[in-house]
């Protein structure tokens, strides 16, 4: 047995590595035209580097198709091939990523927005990023947490992206993320590189996405007050994910990106 997860988890690294090698690539040489050309291009990166890993998506809910900010609790480096595959989006990641081999370098090339987290002036910057792609009509997804965890509780939100929607009149749309194993969650002192062969290893990694209804600033309602109306709801998600989540249910439709389930 540990010879066969050894084998399986040999085989995902390399179909990934050369999955991301190919779109490095293919953004070096062709750069994105704008904004939105890049994040979609990002999608399509991300949903081929997931399917070699057999990460299988269940969405819920809509799934926006306007311009929005997307705010979701934080559980792991995973997040994000699970969600913008399904809903493109310029991501803001910490500035760690820009020094992952590979990874790094197509975030950088398709549009990622990296953020400091101890920088002041830093996250200054990224908020005015973050102003400027969703002006031009580009959805943004963000993790207000600041930080993962094990995804049994909820952090307190940051405000900042929501000031940044309430100025554009953008809806913000929360997303609650549940791996069915939570030892996926990539948090504490973890390093990456353990974590990620262990996960490698698994013959399948399964995650629920479940959108929330579109939120639109209140007139003269503070940022964090609007930041904690977007983590209420994801809790409250994550609640009937718990309640409603049965072996055995049938999915509705497929999602056409990745090998997910499609719920209503």
């Amino acid at each position: 047995m540990v010879g066969f997860e050894l084998l399986r988890a040999t085989h995902r690294v390399g179909r990934g590595l050369f999955h991301a090698l190919a779109e490095l690539g293919s953004a070096r040489t062709a750069p994105p035209r704008d904004p939105r050309d890049a994040a979609h291009r990002l999608a399509g990166a991300l949903g081929t580097i997931a399917r070699a890993h057999d990460l299988a998506v269940t969405v819920h809910g809509e799934i926006p198709r306007q311009r929005v900010l997307l705010v979701a609790n934080h559980v792991g480096y995973l997040d994000t091939l699970a969600i913008l595959p399904v809903c493109p989006a310029a991501p803001v990641a910490k500035s760690e990523v820009m020094e992952w081999p590979i990874i790094g370098a197509i975030g950088a090339a398709l549009g990622v927005v990296f953020v400091e987290r101890g920088d002041t002036m830093g996250r200054a910057r990224v908020l005015r990023r973050m102003h400027a792609l969703l002006a031009s009509g580009v959805s943004v997804l963000n993790f207000p947490e600041g930080t993962t965890s094990h995804g049994e509780h909820v952090l307190p939100f940051r405000r900042g992206s929501f000031g940044v929607a309430q100025r554009l009149g953008v809806p913000v749309v929360p997303i609650a993320i549940r791996y069915k194993d939570p030892e996926l969650a990539w948090c504490d002192d973890a390093t990456f590189l353990p974590h990620y062969l262990k996960m490698t290893a698994r013959p399948r990694v399964e995650v629920e996405l479940q959108f929330g209804a579109p939120m639109s600033p209140r007139a003269g309602e503070p940022a964090e007050d609007m930041a904690a109306r977007a983590r209420n709801a994801i809790v409250r998600m994550s609640r009937i994910h718990d309640a409603t989540i049965r072996p055995g249910l049938s999915p509705a439709r497929s999602n056409p990106v990745l090998p997910p389930r499609r719920v209503a």
